[in-house]
């Protein structure tokens, strides 16, 4: 299947957190789509609680966000993006332009970089057109926690903290970039999801960058499925409800962990796995996502949520409704 493509207008780009907007993080705009009827219909995202059932789950990613972002001066920063089982990481090398990163800095195989604070970057070889295998010279959690800064790209206008780029659910240090299809919830939001029978239980997959080159697969991440969760995703399952994914690692990491028949085993370690209409879905019943960039990788898996002509229908809804996109915008809910 192509990829589905649009143009994207420029307003239509979230430019900053909804909160600097005037708008609290649960008061972004939710577009809901029903692959059963093809119907489109749009909601505020406080309205999710009301479309769920008792008895319906929402499994959430428990990662956090890194300030995974090291300026290392003569206009180069460098952004890291994922941790390899030896100690190595994968890099991307960005060029800054007035402020702004753009991919493709320069570099070559055994080049050491010095970033702030005496640390030293060594590259020992490309791994993709952007990426690098990179081995920093101390622990590289605790040096981000210390002197990186968020990732943005050029539709961000300004640094903001990093707890602009948190979502209520995370606990564990460990992503590129923030699990945007969360960052709505609130203490409200998931309240009353539980006063009404919805439940909501956690994994976790740490994501790399999302800068991906057109058509370019998502690379291996490190997940976690705990048995906790694993056991309610069956028994939601086997009792009818539905299994709604609040983002699409999400839906990474239990498709992974699911055999043919949908069954989720406890499962922990790294996911090559690429969700499209061709893998289908076996786990999963429905989803909760952001509004993804033309031809991004993203939307071969909503397609097998939604069909590519339902999907068309919707992103050209959104554009002409005035939703705003990625991380910082409105969210879309999947649904059978």
């Amino acid at each position: 299947m192509a990829v589905i493509d649009f143009a994207l207008p420029a307003e239509r780009e979230a430019h900053d957190p909804p909160e600097a907007r005037g708008v609290a993080r649960d008061g972004v705009r939710l577009l809901v789509s029903r692959r059963a009827t093809g119907q489109v219909s749009h909601h505020g995202f406080r309205d999710l609680p009301g479309l769920l059932l008792p008895g319906d789950l929402v499994v959430v990613n428990d990662t956090g966000t890194l300030p995974a972002q090291v300026r290392a001066g003569r206009g180069l920063a460098v952004h890291f993006s994922t941790p390899l089982p030896d100690g190595a990481w994968l890099v991307e090398l960005r060029a800054i332009t007035d402020k702004i990163s753009r991919p493709n800095g320069p570099g070559f195989p055994a080049q050491v970089i010095d970033l702030p604070a005496g640390a030293a970057l060594t590259l020992e070889g490309k791994v993709t057109g952007r990426l690098w295998r990179a081995r920093l010279s101390v622990a590289v959690v605790p040096y981000l926690l210390r002197y990186g800064i968020p990732i943005r790209y050029s539709y961000v206008n300004r640094d903001w903290p990093l707890a602009s780029y948190q979502t209520v659910f995370s606990r564990k240090p460990g992503s590129a970039e923030m699990p945007s299809a969360s960052r709505p919830f609130t203490a409200p939001v998931v309240t009353d999801l539980v006063a009404r029978g919805v439940l909501i239980t956690p994994l976790t997959l740490h994501a790399g960058v999302s800068s991906l080159e057109a058509d370019e697969d998502p690379y291996p991440e490190p997940y976690d499925v705990p048995p906790a969760t694993a056991r309610l995703v069956n028994h939601v399952r086997a009792h009818g409800g539905l299994v709604i994914a609040a983002g699409t690692t999400v839906v990474r990491a239990l498709e992974t962990a699911a055999d043919d028949d949908g069954w989720v085993a406890p499962s922990a370690g790294w996911t090559s796995h690429v969700v499209t209409p061709q893998t289908g879905v076996r786990a999963v019943d429905g989803l909760l996502t952001g509004l993804h960039e033309p031809r991004s990788s993203h939307l071969r898996m909503l397609a097998a949520f939604a069909g590519p002509e339902l999907l068309s229908s919707c992103y050209e809804a959104a554009i002409t409704a005035g939703y705003l996109w990625h991380e910082f915008g409105d969210v879309h809910l999947l649904l059978p």
